[in-house]
């Protein structure tokens, strides 16, 4: 049997709201891909499950246990490797990795894990120089960056971004030039998605972070909102059109709610949605009900 190859995009700050377009940009924005893997829907509150041929989804408990509001250095923490980091710190923990779990990510994110099997993964986005500089001064990072590290791999910059083997967390490099970098040119969602799933035919698990719907939630703009929205889903509406969907598989979730509520400016207690588009999303779903949970089921399907 041949190993299976995983896409996760993260989508930062993205809970399962009600449906409500005054508040819930979901219901604002024109999402037709999130709608071919949901049944023709928007996942909310009142339709928050669906299992079909191609596709399923779910919202899970994203908060672990523990009181006030989930925030992403736990969340992300627990999302990578299963652990309840929350519980073990003792509070939600934001935007930062917690110091104390920097030990607990080392040893059970699932980059390690698959390495450890023979695996090769990629945490395809890139970064300028400014975020290296930052993580060297301050010593500190976000989990998923330093999960990557952990494994002895170096974070992709802006050379692998002009050599096609890197994303920008904005999918098609606008915000590169205000960066410093202008020779960096922007390229479409099309060419984003083709990039993405070239890479994820030559490795086994991809994970891709866009973090912009966290901003979008905490700027309380229902105009950049369903900009945001409507740009990921078409860039996950070209993946669905260009992978095969008989050996690969999409994963789409979050750490925590916040874009989904605008009428509030902080992350929420809300459910997040897992979606799963492809090889073996009837498998994976039936596994998963908490944030803890999805590690450990991509792992099973690589056993």
């Amino acid at each position: 049997m041949l190993p299976p190859h995983v896409i996760l995009i993260f989508l930062d700050g993205v809970g399962v709201g009600n449906k409500n377009p005054e508040v819930n940009p979901f219901f604002k924005a024109q999402l037709p891909n999130f709608k071919k893997c949901c049944n023709g829907i928007i996942p909310s509150k009142k339709k928050n499950e669906y299992h079909g041929v191609n596709s399923a989804f779910i919202s899970i408990n994203a908060n672990m246990g523990i009181g006030g509001l989930p925030q992403s250095g736990t969340g992300q923490s627990a999302l990578l490797t299963g652990v309840n980091c929350a519980k073990l710190v003792g509070k939600h923990f934001g935007p930062y990795l917690f110091s104390s779990l920097k030990p607990v990510v080392e040893e059970n994110n699932i980059f390690t894990r698959l390495k450890l099997r023979g695996y090769k993964s990629c945490y395809v986005n890139a970064f300028p120089q400014q975020y290296f500089e930052y993580i060297t001064k301050h010593k500190r990072d976000a989990a998923i960056s330093y999960a990557w590290r952990s494994t002895g791999e170096q974070l992709k910059n802006a050379e692998a971004l002009l050599n096609g083997t890197a994303l920008s967390a904005d999918i098609t490099n606008d915000r590169w030039p205000s960066l410093g970098y202008p020779d960096i040119p922007q390229i479409s969602v099309e060419q984003a998605a083709k990039r993405i799933v070239r890479i994820a035919e030559k490795c086994n698990f991809v994970l891709f972070e866009y973090f912009y719907t966290d901003h979008a939630g905490h700027s309380q703009s229902m105009t950049q909102a369903v900009d945001i929205l409507e740009k990921i889903d078409s860039f996950i509406g070209n993946i669905i059109q260009l992978m095969d969907d008989k050996k690969m598989l999409l994963i789409i979730t979050s750490d925590h709610g916040n874009i989904e509520d605008l009428s509030i400016k902080s992350h929420t207690r809300n459910k997040i949605p897992f979606i799963a588009f492809g090889n073996k999303h009837e498998l994976i779903i039936k596994k998963v009900k908490l944030i803890t949970d999805i590690t450990p089921a991509i792992l099973e399907m690589f056993m």
